[in-house]
C-alpha cells in the first residue's frame, strides 16, 4: 500500500486482481479456495460447530486461520510491482505456512499447558509474517514490525525512558510465536473474531450491488447542486463506511464511480482523487460499523462496542461536514455545476430498489445497540442481506455472483490479516520487555507534569508512526503508555483520551509521506500521489484538531454532562464553516475570498471553533470584521477574476 517498488502493487480493490487471473483460473480457485476453509474454520469456532466431534480451542482455531489466510496472502499478494503471476517460491511459501500452522494447532493445548515450542519452525512462521508485511504495508511496515520487534533483544541498551527488560532471541521468539503477548494474543483475536464478521458482511455488501446504491441515492440527494459529483462521492463514501468500515473496499465500492465523474465535470485529477480518500478514511469511523481500529479500542478501554459506536457520531458528523463545505467551496470558486440530467435518478425510485440496503443498516444498528450481539451480528446481516436480495432481480445471486463475493470476502480478510498479524510482535515485544510503564511514567516526567506538554508529544508520537501508516499500530503503542499518562495528570475522561489516539492515528491514511488511502485513489485517478495526499490532508482539516477538542470537552464524544453542547456545538459549526472558506476561497452564503484574507479567515475560524470562552470571543469579532469586508468586497465586486 505504498508507492514504493519494494511493496505490492494495490489497485482498486485493495489487492492485484490481475496476479490472481479470472475468478474460475487456477490461482483464483486455490485462493478462493484456502479461504473458504479458512472463513469455515471461523464460522465453526465463532458459533461453536464441532469439527470430528469437538468443539475447536482457541488456540487451534487462531493457528488453522493464521495458516490458511496467511498461505491465501502469499498467493494473492505479489511480491513486487507488476508481478502477475505466482512463482514457484510463493507457493512453496503457502505449503510452508499452512503445514507449519495445521502442525502447530495439533498441538495447541501443550503451548497453552505446558509451554510447547518449536524453535525452528517458529522462526520460519516469524520471517514468513514479516514479508507479508513487506507486502501488505511496504517497507515502512515491515522496518517497524521488524525492529520493534527486536527490540528486546537490546532493551537494556536504551536510555531513559526507553529502557527495558532484555530477553534473548529465543524466547523473544517464543513470546511473539507460541504466547499470549503476541500471535495467540489480541492481534489475532481482533482478526480471527472480531472483525472478520464485518469483513464478510462488506464483502456481501459489494456483491449484492450496495456500492452502486449507495451511489444512486447521494446522486440523487445531491448531484444536481454545485459540485454535485463530489458531493456524491462525500456523502456515499460515508454511507458505505458506515457499513462496509473498510477504507479499501470503500475506494473500491464507490471511488471506481465516483472520481471518473468529478473528472468528467471539471474537478482536477488530484482533486477529485483526494476527495475520495479523505472521504473513504472518514467511513473508518463512521457509525454504525467502522473499522478494526474501533474494536481494539473497545477492548483496550473495556467498555462494549455500542458505548465506542455511539462517540463517533458527532465527530465523524463534524468531519463530513467539513470535508462537504470545503467541495461546496471549490465548486462555487471554480463555477463547478452539478449534473443537468433528466435522467438523474429520483430517491423515490433508488429507495425501491435498494430498500433491503437501509433495512440491513437497520437491523445491524439493532443488533448492535439494543440487542448487544457485537461481533455476531453482521453475520446474522449477512444472512438477512442474502435472503433479501433474492427479491429483487438486480440483487439476486447467481453462481458468479456467488463466486465473486466469496473472492472479494476472500481478499478484504487476507489483506486485514496480512497488515494486523504482524503487529503481533510489536505488542508483544512492548509487553515483554515492561517498556510501557515505563514510557508512561517518562511521558509525565518529561512533560514535567503539563498535560499540554504530554498531549503535544503524544500528537507527534501519533503523527510520526501515522505517517508511516500505521494506525492500528500507534493506537495499540499509544493506548498503553500516553493515554495512561494523559489520563493521571489531566484528569480526562477515559473514551475522549483514547478516541483522540485513535482519530490522530488513523490520518495515516491521508498523512505524507505513505497515505496509503490517497495513493490508492490517486492511482483510479491518474492523479500525482504526493499532490492528492497534501490535497486530503487539507479537506480532512476538520480531523485534525477536533480531536483536541473533545479531549477537553468530552461531550463532543457524548460522555459526561451534555449540556456544554449547546453552545460548543454552534461554535464549531460556524468555525469550520470560516476555516472552509479561508482554505478553499469562497465563504458559504457571503462570497469570493480574496487571498490576502484566506488565512486570516482559516485562524479566525480556527480559534472560534475552539471550546473555550474567551478564545471563541476574541476569534468572533475578529471573524465578523473579517466576513463584513469579505461581504463588501463582493457587494462591490472587488475580488480579481484571478483569485475568483
Amino acid at each position: 500500500m505504498s508507492n514504493q517498488s519494494t511493496t505490492a502493487a494495490v489497485t482498486d480493490d485493495g489487492m492485484a486482481p490481475s496476479r490472481l487471473g479470472d475468478i474460475y483460473s487456477l490461482w483464483s480457485l486455490v485462493f478462493m479456495t484456502l479461504c473458504v476453509l479458512g472463513l469455515g474454520s471461523g464460522i465453526a469456532y465463532i458459533f461453536g460447530i464441532p469439527i470430528g466431534g469437538q468443539r475447536l480451542l482457541e488456540g487451534q482455531y487462531y493457528w488453522v486461520f493464521i495458516g490458511f489466510f496467511t498461505a491465501a496472502g502469499f498467493i494473492a499478494l505479489p511480491a513486487y510491482r507488476g508481478q502477475t503471476k505466482v512463482p514457484f517460491y510463493d507457493v512453496i511459501a503457502a505449503v510452508v505456512v499452512l503445514a507449519i500452522s495445521l502442525y502447530f494447532s495439533g498441538h495447541a493445548w501443550e503451548m497453552m499447558q505446558s509451554s510447547w515450542t518449536n524453535m525452528p519452525m517458529g522462526v520460519v512462521i516469524w520471517l514468513l509474517m514479516l514479508e507479508v508485511a513487506r507486502r501488505s504495508g511496504g517497507v515502512p511496515f515491515l522496518l517497524v514490525c521488524l525492529l520493534l520487534g527486536l527490540y528486546p533483544l537490546v532493551a537494556d541498551r536504551f536510555p531513559g525512558l526507553l529502557m527495558g527488560i532484555p530477553y534473548s532471541f529465543e524466547y523473544m521468539i517464543e513470546a511473539h510465536i507460541f504466547r499470549v503477548e503476541g500471535m495467540m494474543g489480541i492481534t489475532t483475536k481482533i482478526v480471527a473474531e472480531i472483525v472478520l464478521g464485518f469483513l464478510v458482511f462488506a464483502g456481501v455488501l459489494i456483491a449484492t450491488g450496495a456500492g452502486d446504491f449507495f451511489i444512486n441515492l447521494a446522486s440523487a440527494g445531491f448531484g444536481k447542486y454545485r459540485g454535485g459529483p463530489a458531493k456524491v462521492s462525500v456523502v456515499a463514501s460515508g454511507f458505505f463506511g458506515s457499513l462496509s468500515g473498510s477504507v479499501f473496499s470503500n475506494i473500491a465500492g464507490t471511488g471506481s464511480i465516483t472520481i471518473p465523474t468529478m473528472k468528467r465535470v471539471g474537478f482536477p485529477p488530484h482533486y477529485a482523487a483526494a476527495i475520495e480518500a479523505c472521504a473513504s478514511t472518514g467511513g473508518v469511523l463512521m457509525p454504525p460499523v467502522m473499522g478494526a481500529i474501533a474494536f481494539v479500542m473497545a477492548i483496550t478501554i473495556g467498555v462494549d462496542y455500542a458505548t465506542v459506536m455511539i462517540a463517533a457520531i458527532l465527530p465523524s458528523l463534524l468531519f463530513y461536514f467539513g470535508v462537504l463545505l470545503q467541495v461546496d467551496a471549490y465548486a462555487a470558486r471554480k463555477g463547478l455545476a452539478g449534473v443537468i440530467d433528466p435522467t438523474l435518478p429520483k430517491v423515490r425510485t433508488i429507495l425501491a430498489r435498494g430498500w433491503l440496503f437501509l433495512l440491513v443498516l437497520a437491523f445491524l444498528v439493532w443488533g448492535l445497540l439494543y440487542m448487544r450481539w457485537e461481533f455476531y451480528a453482521p453475520w446474522y446481516a449477512c444472512i438477512l442481506l442474502l435472503v433479501l436480495s433474492f427479491l429483487q432481480a438486480h440483487t439476486r445471486m447467481n453462481l458468479r455472483k456467488m463466486v465473486e463475493m466469496v473472492r472479494q470476502t476472500g481478499k478484504l480478510i487476507t489483506q486485514t490479516t496480512a497488515i494486523i498479524l504482524p503487529i503481533a510482535f510489536v505488542v508483544s515485544a512492548l509487553t515483554i520487555t515492561g517498556v510501557t510503564g515505563s514510557v508512561t511514567s517518562g511521558l509525565i516526567a518529561l512533560g514535567g507534569e503539563n498535560i499540554y506538554l504530554i498531549i503535544m508529544f503524544g500528537v507527534l508520537a501519533c503523527f510520526i508512526m501515522g505517517m508511516a501508516g500505521l494506525a492500528i499500530v500507534a493506537y495499540i503503542f499509544l493506548a498503553v503508555t500516553l493515554a495512561p499518562a494523559i489520563i493521571e495528570v489531566g484528569g480526562l475522561n477515559t473514551i475522549a483520551v483514547h478516541f483522540f489516539i485513535v482519530y490522530y492515528a488513523m490520518l495515516s491514511g491521508i498523512t505524507p509521506p505513505v497515505g496509503a488511502a490517497a495513493f490508492l485513489a490517486a492511482t483510479i485517478a491518474g492523479a500525482r500521489p504526493m499532490q492528492t495526499c497534501f490535497t486530503a490532508m487539507r479537506l480532512g482539516v476538520v480531523i485534525y484538531f477536533v480531536p483536541l477538542f473533545f479531549l477537553f470537552q468530552p461531550a463532543l464524544v457524548l460522555q459526561g454532562d451534555l449540556t456544554p453542547l449547546l453552545y460548543v456545538l454552534p461554535s464549531i459549526v460556524l468555525g469550520i464553516i470560516l476555516l472552509s472558506g479561508g482554505l478553499e476561497g469562497f465563504l458559504l452564503g457571503v462570497g469570493h475570498v480574496r487571498r490576502l484574507l484566506r488565512v486570516p479567515l482559516a485562524i479566525a475560524g480556527f480559534a472560534f471553533s475552539f471550546p473555550g470562552p474567551i478564545t471563541t470571543l476574541t476569534a468572533g469579532g475578529i471573524a465578523a470584521a473579517l466576513v463584513a469586508l469579505i461581504w463588501l468586497d463582493n457587494r462591490r465586486g472587488a475580488v480579481p477574476a484571478s483569485q475568483a
